[in-house]
């Protein structure tokens, strides 16, 4: 059985990364981002990239920015073998996107990234 994103993460592995929907400015106050901040490192005014055990997609600029920040986030797992990245289900709760359209620009993630189920 794959591993997949569980819906609620509250404490992560040493090695694990919690990867969260953000908005350009890093202003990390309501979901994901929130959880992000209070408990896995994420830094307020940071919107995208790797912070203690986070990491931040802007989710709030349209499909080209979720998209170009989706490709930079898989080079970046790529880079980055040694850890595991949880992805929740980003543009997908305050930004208000379909999964149908978020998950496949997931779909070639490497194999140390884990995938909420359906993703």
């Amino acid at each position: 059985m794959n591993r997949t994103t569980p819906e609620h993460i509250t404490s992560l592995a040493a090695d694990e990364v919690f990867v969260f929907g953000s908005n350009a400015r890093g202003a990390h106050g309501g979901g994901a981002a929130r959880v992000a901040y209070d408990r896995f490192g994420a830094v307020w005014g940071e919107g995208e990239g790797h912070y203690g055990q986070s990491y931040a997609l802007p989710t709030m600029g349209g499909m080209d920015e979720i998209r170009d920040s989706a490709r930079t986030f898989r080079a970046f797992a790529a880079e980055h073998v040694d850890l595991t990245f949880l992805l929740t289900k980003i543009a997908c709760g305050i930004a208000g996107y379909d999964e149908a359209d978020i998950a496949p620009l997931f779909a070639d993630t490497p194999a140390n990234v884990i995938k909420p189920a359906g993703w």
